[in-house]
């Protein structure tokens, strides 16, 4: 009987099995659990029996701090300090009626976000009152598309027909360099050129390395258009 994968829980055939953290996986579904990207026994790297790749492995750093007396006596004595302090700012703004608020990288971050979201708004509404000024009153419309036949033509938007395969000659990158895992499969290294893509299944894509002239399955997140 074949055992169930350790992700989409189907049976793993023995062609397809990787046998990893104490599962089984399909090639296809032995990828990162945060971006999803193709994995292999070399580059994997495993956390609570679950595969990540290397810019997504969780880090955990922690310490802990006994409550021993003199602990207790430190907290203490900085909550009093604090507060101390506080009595003693408000105090000195008292009755002034204003608060500072300290242009920290955040507050800049924040303020640098409304700016933006502005200038968009602002083009927005500048870009329809443009539309609404440039068409002709709704009593002359009628007259004003009479005489001008072919402007009204050219004004209506084409209706977008089906979008046409991709061609055969399309050309890929690879984003990442890649090293085989098996026999059927072509090794990458970031910048090489792949033609004669075809899609296989989710995650992997059949082509062409024109580096090494090496025909075989490649990882279809790890190359892109060009």
């Amino acid at each position: 009987m074949n055992p169930p994968c350790g992700r989409c829980n189907k049976p793993v055939y023995p062609t397809e099995k990787i046998n990893c953290l104490d599962k089984y996986w399909h090639k296809g579904c032995f990828s990162c659990e945060v971006c999803k990207m193709a994995l292999s026994m070399s580059n994997y790297k495993g956390f609570e029996k679950k595969p990540y790749c290397t810019m997504h492995y969780p880090k955990t750093s922690f310490t802990i701090v006994t409550d021993t007396p003199e602990n207790l006596r430190l907290k203490q004595q900085s909550m009093l300090n604090s507060q101390a302090l506080y009595k003693e700012d408000f105090e000195k703004n008292k009755g002034k009626g204003f608060s500072v608020v300290a242009d920290t990288p955040e507050m800049q971050r924040v303020k640098k976000t409304q700016d933006q979201i502005s200038h968009i708004k602002y083009h927005e509404e500048f870009e329809k009152s443009k539309i609404r000024s440039d068409a002709p009153p709704p009593e002359n419309r009628q007259d004003y598309e009479s005489q001008q036949p072919n402007l009204v033509g050219a004004s209506q938007p084409l209706r977008p027909g089906p979008a046409a395969p991709p061609a055969g000659g399309k050309r890929y990158q690879a984003l990442y360099s890649y090293v085989a895992a098996e026999p059927d499969e072509v090794s990458l290294q970031e910048g090489d050129l792949i033609s004669d893509v075809e899609p296989i299944d989710d995650g992997w894509v059949f082509g062409c390395n024109q580096r090494t002239g090496q025909r075989g399955m490649l990882p279809a997140n790890y190359i892109r258009s060009v």
